[in-house]
């Protein structure tokens, strides 16, 4: 299976897409939901505590010295 990303600038070329996948010729998903931001938030939830400014610091220390190690 391809995935590819569509713009879509025409109102028509919408409705064309759609009885495409009325026709189980296509899949549309719907990606606004699953942005980012979304991520973001499920992970906040999951978490018992968010972390300090300290915590965040030194984690973003570590990363940048690995990273400049090489």
């Amino acid at each position: 299976m391809d995935n590819i990303r569509v713009d879509i600038l025409n109102p028509k070329a919408l409705r064309l897409l759609k009885d495409l996948a009325d026709m189980n010729l296509i899949a549309i998903q719907d990606n606004s939901k699953t942005g980012f931001a979304s991520v973001l938030k499920k992970l906040r939830l999951k978490a018992k505590t968010a972390p300090t400014i300290e915590e965040i610091t030194k984690e973003v220390e570590l990363v940048r010295q690995k990273r400049y190690e090489k």
